[in-house]
């Protein structure tokens, strides 16, 4: 590999974790112009691996305007961090897959005495789209979980 290919590699990973933080801070932020560049159109965001964990019966959502709306009623209306660790990614031309372990911490905004604070492994399946990675699949399974699941519900 010569330092052109090793630079253009690089970037690509670098980029393919972006979309990722994109799309946590679109819930961390309220932001639907991060979700914009994070999701593909026909994006699909399925927590369904996780409904066992945590109690919740969560469908998976198809399509990026379905995944925002869903997110904008739910986890967005919440005071939320998330935090992305140890991504890890590989890439095939103009796709790629993207594993990494989050964190993410839900208080409702009235009331943070309560919470649900969890550790999820993400798959995920992007796509380059012009100059930039976006998501196509993403996968959240719950690996444990300490508080309310009802939380993320707005309960």
């Amino acid at each position: 590999m010569n330092v052109e290919q090793i630079a253009l590699e690089t970037r690509d990973r670098l980029e393919i974790v972006d979309a990722l933080y994109r799309f946590v801070a679109g819930i961390d932020f309220n932001n639907e112009e991060f979700f914009v560049s994070a999701l593909a159109p026909d994006s699909i965001v399925d927590m369904t691996p996780g409904n066992k964990l945590w109690g919740l019966s969560l469908p998976v959502f198809e399509g990026r305007d379905i995944v925002i709306e869903a997110l904008k009623n739910s986890v967005c209306l919440l005071d939320t961090t998330h935090a992305v660790t140890n991504p890890r990614t590989v890439i095939s031309g103009d796709t790629a897959k993207l594993y990494a372990i989050v964190e993410a911490q839900h208080l409702p905004s009235n009331d943070h005495s309560r919470h649900c604070l969890m550790k999820n492994q993400y798959e995920a399946s992007l796509v380059r789209s012009c100059d930039k990675w976006v998501i196509k699949h993403l996968r959240v399974d719950g690996v444990w979980f300490t508080g309310e699941p009802s939380v993320l519900m707005g309960q």
